[in-house]
């Protein structure tokens, strides 16, 4: 048996046996503390080039820098901004990039002064494969280099759609600190050392982390003095700890009733942000009958998408209006097939399918995910589609759906808010998965690869916007899937907090806590 004491967390293994007792946090009456309830019951690696899921990506949004940052509050790339960079230029090709960081930015934990050596270095970190989850976002640098102590080059080797946006602090572009990743090797996913407004202090494994304010923090000491960031995987847990006062900020659900029921508490409020998740029924066009256009077109007149925002909830729901999400740089308004359940019937039989067709789908057990699915069976058999449903916890799911075992694939997904990163990674026929540069194409989709190149390398801005329109136009036509319906992120949010921004958008899912962010 083996005793360790770590803070106030005493942890105790042996045998089969776990048990881990935590002690309360006790706060002085002038201590400002922040408690926030996320709905995981763990969190995974709390390293920002790894870890994607939104309890991480919650997390990196206080600990980590990038580059340049959207402007707190914000979820478009037109907002984007200084953070560690304070100014920058390129060549007339966009193919060069020069940026002059901050003097005299401090790492976390007594790491040393952040230069352009940490920034070559989380660079080209996240664009190693074997390092990093986000890697094809950086496949178009041919090289980065400190050309001194605070001045990044960065050399492509063609032109990226928005450099700046894969810059900015999510995902990939989170800046980490060279001296301690690579002294730290694998305990730096469980101690994450970033430039941020908050430093990592303790891990409690399924019971929080919690960070405390920097006071070397480039824009100024927080406010706050402590982030507990507590794991409760139970919306009525999540919900009554945030009614009871031991939650300023709760992760919420996705539908109507809880939106109606947070928003009537007292001394609190629902806020939803964007960038939305964009829920699509991706069309295996490999798979018979998905090869007959007419079948594809009578699958998309047999979904309702306004009934199924009205079901989902009209205040935390939008119905889907392209393959691209609303709000992103380049979405185009496509028009798309109107639900008509007849029509759908009489395509099928014109397709040789009079009684019908039979779909298997691979199913997560994912909650929203797997209610969302069984909705769309009830509607779309009413126009002869019947959807055998094979319901597979997640990580089968998302190894399957990359096998081509499923006819269909519903696919939820929220991307930094550009239309090239979601057309390439869904429509691009080198996505397509199976393929060697697999990314998430499950329909086979080709029929717009021109445009989502042409627009990819095109400099003139009104030529790249008409190229992305064109290419929304020609997935939508060829109904290489069928977008269903936009969900935005949910929070509880007391009035306690004053964020110190007016809260639109949050383009990392989590809500940014910042230097200027208070607790009454």
């Amino acid at each position: 048996m083996k005793l360790r004491i770590e803070g106030l967390s005493i942890v105790k293994f042996g045998g089969a046996a776990l048990l881990a007792l935590a002690l309360a946090h006790p706060a002085s009456a002038a201590e400002k503390v922040i408690r926030v309830g996320m709905a995981t019951g763990d969190i995974g690696k709390m390293d920002p080039h790894v870890a994607a899921g939104t309890p991480e990506k919650t997390l990196f949004t206080w600990v980590f820098n990038g580059l340049v940052r959207i402007r707190p509050g914000e979820a478009n790339p037109q907002f984007i901004e200084p953070d560690l960079a304070t100014s920058w230029e390129h060549s007339a090709d966009n193919l060069t990039w020069t940026f002059h960081l901050r003097k005299g930015v401090q790492c976390h934990g007594g790491y040393g002064e952040f230069t352009a050596d940490d920034a070559a270095y989380s660079l080209m970190r996240a664009a190693d494969p074997k390092r990093s989850s986000f890697s094809s976002d950086f496949k178009a640098i041919s090289g980065v280099e400190a050309l001194d102590k605070y001045t990044l080059k960065i050399t492509y080797k063609e032109h990226v759609p928005s450099v700046l946006g894969y810059l900015v602090n999510i995902q990939g572009g989170n800046m980490v600190c060279k001296k301690a990743a690579e002294e730290m090797g694998a305990d730096f996913a469980k101690h994450p050392i970033g430039t941020g407004p908050f430093m990592f202090q303790e891990y409690k494994p399924q019971q929080e982390v919690v960070l405390v304010a920097n006071p070397d923090y480039f824009r100024g000491k927080p406010k706050i003095d402590r982030i507990e960031y507590k794991f409760i995987q139970a919306i009525a847990s999540r919900d009554l700890a945030f009614e009871k006062g031991e939650l300023d900020i709760s992760y919420g659900r996705s539908d109507q009733a809880w939106y109606d029921r947070m928003s009537k508490l007292k001394d609190a409020s629902v806020v939803t942000t964007e960038p939305t998740e964009l829920y699509t029924l991706h069309l295996n066009q490999s798979h018979k009958p998905l090869d007959d256009l007419r079948v594809r077109q009578a699958i998309a007149m047999s979904i309702p998408r306004d009934a199924i925002v009205k079901y989902r909830g009209e205040r935390i729901a939008r119905a889907a209006k392209s393959v691209v999400p609303q709000g992103y740089l380049g979405y185009a308004d496509t028009p798309m097939l109107p639900y008509d359940p007849k029509k759908a019937k009489a395509l099928l039989k014109e397709a040789g399918y009079p009684d019908g067709i039979k779909l298997h789908v691979v199913q997560t057990s994912l909650g929203v995910m797997r209610d969302t699915m069984e909705v769309l069976q009830g509607q779309m058999r009413k126009a002869g589609i019947d959807l055998d449903l094979q319901i597979v916890e997640h990580a089968t799911f998302h190894a399957d759906i990359r096998k081509d075992k499923s006819d269909a694939v519903l696919y939820a997904a929220s991307r930094f808010p550009i239309a090239d990163i979601y057309l390439s990674q869904f429509y691009d026929s080198a996505s397509t998965v199976g393929s060697p540069t697999a990314v998430t194409n499950f329909s086979h989709c080709n029929v717009a690869d021109a445009e989502i190149r042409a627009a990819r390398t095109e400099t003139d801005a009104e030529k790249q916007l008409a190229e992305w329109k064109l290419a929304q136009k020609k997935i939508i036509d060829n109904v290489c899937s069928v977008p269903v319906y936009e969900l935005f992120d949910a929070w509880a949010l007391s009035n306690r907090v004053k964020l110190g921004y007016t809260l639109t958008g949050a383009p990392g899912r989590g809500i940014p806590l910042l230097e200027e962010t208070t607790i009454d």
